[in-house]
């Protein structure tokens, strides 16, 4: 049996020299080709096989994830399709070097002539996206939506909402489905004042993205936000009512909205904390309730949070 596939050589069967990059970046391949088209070309940019059959049901689902998911990644990555049953040599020669193909699609990454990876079965779009986020990394490189998404997290760090504003609008139309693009274009309107668009952003999320930590947490950011500005308002209030009353839980559940809405972030977790020593079981665990939202909303990495949690936990558990 004539060798298909030789990691070690540098040339394409019959002698001619790989080109690694020739070629489009979606293209139905062959054991006679696959050197060319998998191994050689997998030492410029990694390179997904598909082993497919014309019989198999969930192969049909899975290819144009993956041709979409290839596309977008705008050369980055290639994608040859190999039917398996016409290419019987091939798939011998790989069951022998430890790669069997019992079932089918199976998903193999090459990386630098290698193999790097494989997936059975037909993955949603979000898996077949981590899956090959995790190649080009193998790589030394990344997928466009996250270098849009590092260069639009950084804009909004330096305060630069009207450029992250735009990059986020960006990445939401490249990858509809991507969380952090909906979260951070919302999280943009509001730090620009548009809290109202800002909903329509996360009313437009997709229903399978709905409940995503990311999302989630701009949800509660908006609203802390729109109750914060009401509480503002009658901060004094909520001071002369504790001060008559220390025990008025209510009053400072409110303070700690109305401090948390003047960026007052470690006086707000006090106030709770404050609520919740004097007594924990108040209307449902009410204050406990309120500091969990915050930490929702400020991101569970915020160093406010990380401080909170401790706080909270020194309180709990001592």
């Amino acid at each position: 049996m004539d060798v298909i596939f030789d990691p070690t050589r540098q040339t394409a069967p019959g002698g001619s020299p790989a080109s690694g990059g020739a070629g489009d970046l979606i293209k139905d391949g062959d054991q006679r080709t696959f050197m060319e088209d998998v191994v050689q070309a997998s030492r410029e940019v990694p390179v997904l096989v598909d082993f497919w059959a014309t019989w198999c049901g969930p192969c049909k689902q899975l290819t144009p994830t993956l041709e979409k998911v290839v596309k977008a990644a705008q050369g980055r990555v290639r994608l040859v399709k190999i039917d398996i049953d016409k290419n019987r040599q091939l798939v011998q020669q790989l069951a022998q070097m430890g790669l069997p193909l019992q079932s089918v699609p199976t998903v193999v990454g090459f990386v630098q002539g290698q193999i790097a990876d494989l997936f059975q079965g037909a993955l949603p779009e979000g898996e077949v996206k981590k899956f090959v986020e995790a190649l080009l990394k193998m790589g030394g490189g990344s997928l466009p939506g996250a270098d849009l998404l590092a260069e639009a997290k950084a804009a909004a760090e330096q305060g630069d909402h009207n450029t992250a504003l735009q990059l986020f609008a960006a990445l939401v139309e490249a990858e509809p489905e991507n969380p952090e693009a909906f979260a951070g274009l919302a999280r943009s309107l509001m730090a620009l004042g548009e809290e109202e668009q800002a909903q329509q952003v996360l009313d437009q999320v997709p229903d399978k993205l709905k409940e995503h930590a990311e999302i989630a947490s701009v949800r509660s950011a908006l609203q802390l936000a729109i109750e914060g500005r009401a509480a503002r308002e009658k901060l004094g209030e909520f001071e002369r009512r504790l001060a008559a009353d220390p025990d008025d839980h209510a009053a400072r559940i409110d303070l700690a909205v109305a401090l948390n809405a003047m960026g007052e972030r470690a006086k707000a977790v006090d106030a709770l904390m404050e609520a919740i020593r004097r007594d924990k079981a108040w209307n449902e665990e009410a204050a406990r309730k309120q500091l969990l939202k915050f930490f929702e909303a400020w991101g569970f990495d915020d160093p406010a949070t990380l401080a909170g949690r401790r706080k909270l936990s020194t309180l709990l558990f001592r």
